[in-house]
């Protein structure tokens, strides 16, 4: 009689989760196998929106294996300290199985755990699973890794795409491991973390990720094309908060759109749609093969830009003051749901960037610290692609306008008097340029500029031009 254990991260299911389906597979019939969870002590000390929703998440995943019938066992401490109370309570521990990070601070986390485990001699198999196709997968004919998407997305669809991995309930009821007493202390941190969570989450966990998709392939992937760009709609999957916690998996998005969309219907939302999974393989391997990019520009001119450093305008920023209604609306929306939609990320970025002359870095280590679909990989590219620094990236003279974002995707203001409570009575005609109003509009509309609304902390037309002679001065 043996025990495999599955270290459980960012892969909270029960179903396609390749690591767990693999362990079951290898089990005798007299064997075990134990989920484990650690905790590290940096969380403990750093406690944020996206901590609160993703130790919910994993709440809902406890519940779920506990009724599957393999409780979750919690190590705490640093992985050294983790492993060793891990080896030296369970004395048939066979392997360790889990799902490989590719990148950034998991993939350091996974080199240390890897160290340790061949040091330790103990056992452990990895697998692909945060992904489609995972970082070294889709190179050029010469082996190099791509730098544009559009060559490689062409790659990525002729690949085959991996199968659903298939997990045995079944099996997984009759050999859970149960030895949750020796693991009390792990438990109680568990505990004192879920203490500390506050805000109240509509729909967490796998069951809720999986009707979620189901909704969306039944009712908007086919105008995902047309609407996913208006904030005001209903128009996205909102299912990257699943793939952050894992919650749901990528191959079981991709195989349930090839199966259940209706082929009748056009079909240029459901390309559009799937093109943003390769998206997300994509920023995936540019990160792995650029492991120092959340710190330094991709191109390399670009390094050592000077950008501006007034910590005020940061703050006006970061608060939803800049006086331009799009930008401080999605900036509140960040603050208040820890999401925002895809079209303002990009809007507020390049306000940051090119507006403000203000550095990627602190805008994308502030949407780290607020977003609950946080992907390093994902943020990253994001921003510096918005900074036209990045792989991929917008030139550096095409600055959006943020009055014309606001015009085009928000056109009636109805995203902006959503987040916005002080422009609710504002008129269609000035909901994106508020300051234009006259006096008596203004005390019509309630809204006094400079005193309810923010003044524009900055002229656009003197921003834009100031930005290009910056990335001019280093072209």
């Amino acid at each position: 009689m043996g025990t495999i254990a599955v270290w459980f991260r960012k892969d909270l299911r029960l179903n396609d989760q390749t690591a767990l389906s693999q362990a079951l597979q290898t089990l005798d019939k007299n064997d075990q196998i134990l989920a484990v969870f650690h905790i590290h002590p940096a969380l403990t000390e750093n406690f944020s929106i996206r901590h609160d929703y993703f130790f919910q998440t994993l709440r809902t995943f406890v519940e779920a294996c506990n009724k599957a019938g393999m409780p979750v066992h919690f190590i705490n401490g640093s992985l050294e300290e983790g492993f060793t109370h891990l080896t030296s309570e369970v004395e048939d521990l066979e392997a360790i199985y889990f799902n490989e990070d590719e990148v950034g601070y998991g993939k350091k986390r996974d080199e240390e755990a890897m160290k340790w485990l061949d040091d330790h001699e103990v056992p452990y198999r990895t697998f692909i699973d945060h992904h489609i196709h995972g970082a070294g997968e889709i190179k050029k004919a010469d082996g190099d890794p791509y730098l544009v998407f559009t060559p490689y997305f062409k790659k990525w669809k002729t690949r085959k795409k991996p199968s659903i991995q298939k997990v045995d309930h079944q099996k997984l009821k009759k050999q859970g491991a149960d030895l949750t007493e020796a693991f009390k202390d792990g438990y109680d941190t568990y505990q004192k973390m879920l203490k500390k969570c506050t805000h109240d989450w509509k729909a967490l966990g796998e069951t809720c990720a999986m009707e979620r998709l189901k909704q969306f392939i039944d009712e908007r992937i086919y105008d995902y094309e047309k609407k996913r760009d208006f904030p005001a709609l209903n128009g996205t999957s909102r299912l990257s908060p699943y793939l952050k916690t894992g919650a749901l998996s990528p191959r079981t998005i991709y195989h349930q759109i090839g199966e259940e969309v209706d082929h009748r219907k056009n079909l240029e939302g459901v390309d559009t749609f799937v093109s943003e999974l390769a998206w997300r393989d994509f920023y995936s391997m540019v990160y792995h093969y650029h492991p120092d990019c959340k710190d330094k520009e991709i191109i390399e001119k670009y390094r050592g830009l000077d950008w501006n450093t007034d910590e005020a305008m940061f703050e006006k920023w970061k608060d939803g003051q800049t006086g331009f209604p799009l930008i401080d609306a999605a900036m509140t929306q960040l603050n208040e749901r820890g999401w925002m939609h895809n079209r303002l990320r990009m809007a507020t970025a390049s306000f940051l960037t090119k507006d403000l002359l203000m550095d990627w870095r602190k805008g994308e280590r502030y949407f780290e610290e607020k977003l609950i679909d946080y992907d390093p990989a994902s943020n990253i590219g994001g921003w510096q692609w918005a900074a036209s620094t990045g792989t991929d990236a917008v030139p550096y003279f095409r600055v959006f306008n943020p009055v014309r974002q606001s015009e085009r995707f928000d056109p009636k203001g109805a995203f902006i008097k959503r987040y916005l409570p002080a422009l609710e009575k504002v008129p269609e005609a000035y909901i994106h340029e508020p300051w234009k109003m006259s006096d008596e509009e203004q005390r019509e509309a309630e809204c006094i500029i400079g005193e309810d609304y923010p003044k524009p902390m900055v002229d656009h037309k003197t921003m834009r031009k100031r930005a290009i002679e910056m990335f001019k001065g280093e072209s």
